[in-house]
């Protein structure tokens, strides 16, 4: 049995090649990636500081606080959905403009949330994450669907680990000025100030986009080498059923993926509470510092991991990616130690980097023309499961076993975290020639 990749992706340009071909692309991928990297200072600047928002500027209890956060993350994934349809019919201008819009209303509206009387706190709370999500899900399609109509076959490996990579380096950008925006050694705005501060972001990338993004008709533009064919056209490389809930296959491949899905949501949900609890306060007043570490890691190893792994077929590389990942939580499994905590990070990191976009990359590619968007989100379905139902008890297990007061133990929790997350490349293993004689199926 081989474990390389079919040949389309055998036949893939060096990586100052893919990177040169990319730069002669026209205008309209690179604004892509601007809306991708604005947006992900933004939303990501809410949420490493969401759970701590709640608990301290409006004293939400853990346990509610993480529900609350899961209505964000889950609905982001669950309105995917909806929102590649959307994304699909207004075209990825339009789409982008609405979604900036709605992402600039409900982050001001959760930046004034603390003003509200106590009766009206979950209402104000809700609509507002309800808000955010819905211009999330919106924007994450037409994302994915604005990469695969701006750039080539050829070059669609590295155009979307790209896109993976710049999402991380707007992550890294708030993550080192968030500290500054709220503590004392800085502007002292608190956590309240960094959400009005993403909030002017947003509508300053809205006011931007409009002005500057061309309209688009569904085909590449500029594409480095005419005679390919734009990733949008019909081609070889749509593998898969018109509709995805018909391939049992492709529905397990998703779905397998949600265990280890949940220590991306314990990135917010729990790793903040437990740095602040449990180290130091130098430590804990820069802990963003140490979510800065993981896309950090990935805007660097992406690209490099997609070309050296490229011939790799995509199934072996979620089994090494995932088991990476799952394998890291258990450095945590030890008493707390910021050393440890940076190796955690760092090794957790490499295996996101070894299958995350490789993932998004596979997804888009089953896509008929057309359908990329709704595609995008029946595949992204796992991560509502996963971040939706992590919030149900992460916040428990917080207070369990990493509490505000009293004993803590925080190895237990990681170590069952571990456990959990571990159920991923098991069952990608042992599913493995299965998916595998599908996929050959389909190329066939």
């Amino acid at each position: 049995m081989s474990d390389q990749a079919p040949q389309e992706e055998a036949d893939t340009p060096g990586l100052m090649e893919a990177l040169s071909g990319l730069i002669k692309t026209g205008p309209a991928y690179w604004l892509v990636n601007l809306v991708n990297f604005t947006d992900g200072i933004a939303y990501f600047g809410i949420l490493n500081i969401l759970v701590l928002y709640f608990s301290h500027d409006l004293h939400i209890p853990d346990q509610y606080a993480s529900v609350y956060v899961s209505v964000l993350t889950g609905l982001v994934a669950l309105l995917m959905v909806p929102g590649g349809w959307i994304s699909d019919s207004l075209g990825i201008r339009n789409a982008m403009t609405l979604s900036l819009a709605l992402g600039f209303v409900g982050r001001a509206a959760l930046w004034q949330c603390d003003k509200l009387p106590a009766s009206f706190l979950p209402m104000g709370v809700v609509l507002s994450l309800v808000v955010m999500a819905f211009a999330t899900g919106i924007l994450q399609t037409a994302l994915y669907a604005g990469v695969k109509e701006t750039t080539t076959v050829r070059l669609s490996s590295m155009a979307f680990s790209l896109l993976y990579a710049i999402m991380n380096l707007g992550i890294v950008v708030e993550s080192l000025a968030s500290p500054y925006v709220r503590t004392q050694s800085g502007l002292n705005l608190g956590y309240g100030g960094v959400i009005g501060l993403m909030a002017l972001i947003t509508f300053l990338q809205l006011a931007l986009h409009v002005f500057t993004f061309p309209r688009m008709d569904g085909v590449a533009q500029a594409a480095p080498d005419a005679t390919e064919e734009p990733i949008g056209i019909e081609s070889a490389d749509n593998l898969g059923p018109a509709n995805p809930l018909a391939d049992p296959r492709f529905l397990f491949f998703i779905f397998i993926l949600l265990p280890v899905r949940t220590l991306f949501a314990h990135q917010w949900l729990t790793l903040g509470p437990y740095i602040t609890r449990c180290f130091g306060q130098a430590v804990s007043d820069k802990f963003e510092w140490f979510n800065a570490l993981n896309p950090l890691v990935i805007f660097f190893a992406v690209p490099i991991l997609c070309h050296l792994t490229a011939r790799v077929h995509v199934l072996r590389m979620m089994i090494i990616g995932t088991a990476v990942s799952a394998g890291a939580t258990f450095l945590l499994s030890l008493p707390p130690d910021v050393g440890r905590l940076v190796a955690y990070v760092l090794v957790f990191s490499l295996g996101e980097a070894l299958w995350a976009s490789r993932f998004l990359e596979y997804v888009a590619r089953l896509a008929p023309p057309g359908k990329v968007g709704a595609y995008m989100g029946v595949g992204n379905l796992p991560w509502f499961l996963a971040k939706f139902t992590t919030g149900l008890y992460s916040g428990a297990m917080l207070t369990r076993y990493v509490p505000m007061e009293g004993t803590r133990s925080p190895e237990a929790l990681w170590t069952i975290y571990g456990f959990i997350a571990c159920v991923s490349p098991v069952g990608l293993l042992l599913a493995y020639p299965w998916l595998r004689a599908g996929d050959k199926e389909k190329t066939q």
